[in-house]
């Protein structure tokens, strides 16, 4: 038995060294396949241990793999003329599922045969409930069965647990871009809402008529997501503003230097910056103004080198946790993700924990 991961293509050495880690963490010792640019890591580990590990490794922690699923089989002579009975037969035994994805990698070979999913997933749910795999309606808390498509007759078959996976298909999610946003980096903070956010929080975090900071906004394509949620925004930038943002009556623009920049009183509810500067240079700007209360959840991005990438997330978030407890500043969550929308650079989620 494996575990078999998804990430962005290109990612694939920075996936298998996060989960080497998490799962030696577990005393879990196994070794990692991988082909560049395929989109794919698998863990190679004993059948036990597969299991152990995706009930223990929290798949929203991990910052490089976008799903995490327990390989239970593998058809590689898939016939034309029926590939849904072998698929039915390899999931015999399976414990009862309450979905079933049908995936590909995200390349553009596994694009190619989305529309080969599509075209077979109903009968092929049809037949899993038939089975007794399959609840008759599609239910949250029961595990979801995985089948990624390798190719036309290749196939990996397994399962995530409902409490544990990334609640999309191929773990990425849908978003809605603000209509209108003048530039396509609004895509990464509207999916760092959408993921990063816990979904029981989200309401009491993302509320209208917030007051946010957005360092290096212009043109405004992160100012478009706070202002999409009705918040009002001080955008600061030297460059210019999109005219539409301005004429909506909730953004302030100051021509200012965002790493000199303070605003007038300690009521920011969020912090976002998407600014091209030295990460560690932004991960100390961040620190410092959540050290200094002048916000309280802050998201932004950090570039990653062409080299040895995860371990230069894990000094960039060690940085910041340094730099917070040698203020003693304590009651804090902090997170990374390098989501559908993030290219060479990571999502960064630092939060004061609610008060209950």
């Amino acid at each position: 038995m494996s575990v078999v991961l998804y990430c962005r293509a290109g990612f694939e050495g920075e996936c298998a060294a996060e989960i080497q880690e998490r799962a030696g963490a577990l005393g879990v010792y196994g070794y990692c396949k991988t082909q560049p640019n395929s989109g794919l890591v698998i863990f190679e580990c004993k059948p036990e241990e597969g299991d152990h590990l995706a009930r223990k490794i929290p798949v929203a922690e991990l910052i490089f793999s976008r799903q995490l699923f327990v390989k239970v089989g593998e058809l590689n002579n898939l016939p034309v003329d029926d590939r849904i009975g072998p698929m039915v037969e390899a999931f015999a035994g399976s414990q009862l599922a309450g979905r079933l994805w049908l995936e590909t990698t995200d390349t553009n070979d596994g694009r190619a045969l989305s529309p080969l999913c599509k075209k077979i997933a109903h009968p092929f749910e049809n037949a899993l409930r038939d089975a007794g795999l399959l609840t008759k309606e599609d239910v949250a808390n029961r595990p979801v069965l995985h089948v990624l498509f390798r190719s036309t007759h290749a196939v990996m078959l397994g399962y995530s647990y409902s409490y544990n996976h990334a609640p999309y298909p191929m773990g990425i999610p849908r978003i809605r871009t603000p209509k209108g946003a003048p530039s396509r980096s609004a895509a990464k903070l509207a999916e760092g809402f959408k993921v990063m956010i816990p979904a029981h929080e989200l309401e009491k975090r993302v509320e209208p008529g917030m007051r946010a900071v957005d360092l290096g906004a212009s043109p405004g394509g992160w100012t478009s997501v706070l202002v999409y949620h009705n918040m009002m925004v001080a955008a600061v930038d030297n460059g210019p503003m999109d005219a539409g943002l301005m004429d909506s009556g909730q953004v302030n623009h100051y021509r200012e230097d965002g790493f000199s920049f303070l605003p007038k009183r300690k009521n920011v509810r969020w912090l976002v910056c998407d600014m091209v500067e030295k990460p560690v240079r932004v991960a100390h700007l961040m620190a410092d103004w959540f050290i200094g209360e002048w916000c309280h959840d802050a998201m932004f991005n950090l570039k990653l080198p062409m080299k040895k990438r995860y371990a230069a997330v894990q000094q960039y978030l060690q940085a910041i946790r340094d730099r917070l407890d040698e203020a003693e500043v304590w009651g804090y969550e902090l997170s990374a993700k390098h989501l559908y929308h993030d290219r060479e650079e990571v999502t960064v989620y630092l939060r004061r924990k609610l008060k209950t």
